[in-house]
Order: structure tokens, then sequence, then C-alpha cells
């Protein structure tokens, strides 16, 4: 999406803290943003929908929600179109 990003991860071994790991992305992210922009300062808005997928449905649910928000957004037809999927290439769904 333009002006925000979906990403599904699973937690690594022994790392029990969603908002620690979503810390880490973001400061990371950020900061390498900030330098391929030229720029300072903060870089994500301090909203955020993180949580824990606990089943196989509400993954499925959420994954078809973030493949098909650049359809739902008018900038695509359909999710295949949309050049930024890592799904796109795949035969997943």
């Amino acid at each position: 999406m333009p002006n925000h990003v979906h990403v599904i991860f699973t937690l690594s071994e022994g790392e029990n803290s969603l908002a620690k790991t979503m810390f880490s992305i973001k400061r990371y992210t950020a900061g390498e943003a900030n330098k391929t922009l030229n720029r300072e300062g903060q870089f994500w808005q301090h909203e955020s929908y993180d949580h824990i997928i606990k089943n196989e449905k509400v993954l499925s649910n959420i994954i078809n929600y973030v493949i098909n928000n650049p359809v739902d957004a008018g900038l695509v037809e359909k999710w295949q179109d949309w050049e930024y999927s890592y799904l796109k290439n795949l035969d997943l769904l």
C-alpha cells in the first residue's frame, strides 16, 4: 500500500513479545527508510494493529484481507496485479 504496510510473520523460537518484536522491526525499518529518503525523525505513525494469530482460520482471513487490500483501495483490479505482494508468484492461493 502507498501509505502503510502489512506484515505477517512467525515469532522466533523463545520470542514471546509481539510488542518488542514490532518495536525492533519498526525501529530498524524507520532508520533505513530515513537514510534512503535523506531525512530524520519519526517515520511510522504511533497507531498500529498488531496482534497474535491464534489459529488457521484467523490466519486465512488475515491473509485474504492483506492481499485484497490494494483491490479494496481501488489500486488494482485483482490482488495478483499488486506488484508488491510476496504471494504474487506463488501457487499458494
